[in-house]
């Protein structure tokens, strides 16, 4: 499994700039003007893991294999989106399919590129965009409604369950709240998630600041990550315009650059593990000769579900999981190390899987 992140914004944010520097590549056209993705961009980007590369070191894996993220650059919204302004519908349907929304928001002054609303405002700029989806919510939940009250008087039991829900989510969509504010009870949490919305999903806010702003943030970005605090969303300040530069670059001169600049390390490394924490989402690991890889897996996640990830058979036949910690197979030089010093364990079907396990399945169809 992977993690499909939507990258929503205005136009002329950086979103496409952004989107290309993330693939490496040039497949979303960058152009100082409204519309210009005018198909949703989509690329996988590797996760950024010191660990594997270790592990591989260690057992002499021929081929590394690392997780993968997955991005769509999705066309500049405009008001009136939700009522099929620009190029909104299309673009609406595209956010759906995603499993978090990473909204880009412009943090730099630029008299070269228009901005849509003739000023900068990223707060403003989100509200706009949010607002759209709100409404576009807000649509899909009233047409629902009235079918399910008409199932419900018949006797539909799904109706009647569902019916609640679409009230919570109405009753902060109409107070001009995102529906992902609403309390909800967790044996209601699976049907919530049922209904699609857009304003469910989660959020990280990315503040595109000009590279002069890379290493310390400005005034625009510190009120973004000021309302991102306040909604206990996620937020990362990013140049784009760098991280198309460090795309350029190879590994050695991209540490140099970095150093430069005063960075720790490259924006895409940073919003890949904001986007794990987002999504509550953990590694492990399967090492041999041949390769080494990393799987993505939800963190709580058993031994089993873990397998399945691999394969459906390995998660259908389960027997165990030959699990060794990845700081006791570093420590012990790979497996045959740690086997010896009683630092693989044989685990059942309701061992959790931690971040970090170096796993060997045993199954059985």
């Amino acid at each position: 499994m992977g993690f499909k992140c939507g990258i929503v914004g205005l136009p002329n944010v950086g979103k496409s700039t952004l989107f290309n520097a993330l693939t490496q590549t040039a497949s979303a056209q960058a152009a100082n003007y409204p519309f210009c993705t005018i198909e949703p961009n989509v690329g996988d980007v590797a996760v950024p893991e010191p660990r594997l590369l270790k592990l591989a070191a260690i057992a002499g894996s021929k081929e590394i294999l690392p997780a993968k993220m997955n991005f769509v650059d999705i066309a500049g919204l405009v008001e009136g989106a939700s009522k099929g302004e620009g190029l909104g519908n299309k673009f609406l349907a595209t956010i759906r399919e995603t499993d978090a929304i990473a909204y880009v928001l412009r943090c730099f002054d630029d008299d070269d590129i228009t901005h849509v609303s003739g000023k900068v405002d990223p707060l403003a700029d989100l509200e706009t965009v949010e607002t759209e989806l709100m409404l576009a919510d807000l649509e899909s939940l009233e047409k629902r409604k009235a079918g399910l009250e008409k199932k419900a008087k018949s006797g539909d039991k799904e109706a009647k369950a569902l019916i609640p829900l679409i009230d919570l989510a109405l009753a902060e969509l109409t107070e001009g709240r995102p529906a992902r504010f609403a309390k909800v009870a967790k044996d209601d949490e699976k049907a919530w998630r049922g209904l699609q919305l857009l304003t469910t999903k989660p959020v990280l806010f990315i503040a595109n600041v000009g590279e002069d702003d890379a290493a310390t943030g400005n005034a625009y970005s510190e009120v973004v990550t000021k309302r991102a605090a306040e909604e206990g969303a996620e937020a990362v300040v990013i140049s784009a315009r760098i991280e198309a530069e460090l795309a350029m670059l190879a590994n050695e001169e991209r540490e140099e650059y970095l150093e430069e600049l005063g960075l720790h390390e490259a924006g895409l490394d940073r919003l890949i593990h904001t986007g794990y924490k987002l999504l509550d989402l953990v590694t492990y690991f399967t090492v041999g000769p041949k390769e080494a890889r990393a799987w993505t897996i939800h963190e709580g996640w058993t031994a089993p579900q873990a397998a399945g990830v691999i394969h459906g058979d390995f998660e259908k036949g389960f027997i165990r999981a030959e699990t060794i910690a990845f700081d006791d197979f570093v420590a012990h030089n790979g497996e045959a190390g740690a086997k010896e010093a009683g630092k693989m364990r044989a685990e059942g079907k309701e061992y959790i899987v931690h971040d970090g396990d170096v796993m060997h399945f045993r199954f059985n169809v």
